[in-house]
């Protein structure tokens, strides 16, 4: 599954590829953000994630 982010960059890209100028491109902001907590990441600074935030993640990475 692709995130929405990267289909707007490669629409945007494919548009200035075309010849439209960077300018004249609408900012777009995203509607979804995807909460992913990375256990790994996590125990290697010594952070402990509390259950009610793990709870709450869309996707949690061991």
């Amino acid at each position: 599954m692709q995130s929405l982010a990267k289909v707007q960059i490669r629409v945007g890209t494919a548009k200035i590829l075309q010849g439209a100028k960077p300018a004249e491109i609408p900012v777009e902001q995203p509607t979804k953000f995807e909460f992913i907590i990375s256990l790994k990441a996590a125990k290697q600074i010594g952070l402990t994630i509390p259950p009610e935030i793990l709870v709450r993640a869309d996707k949690v990475i061991n």
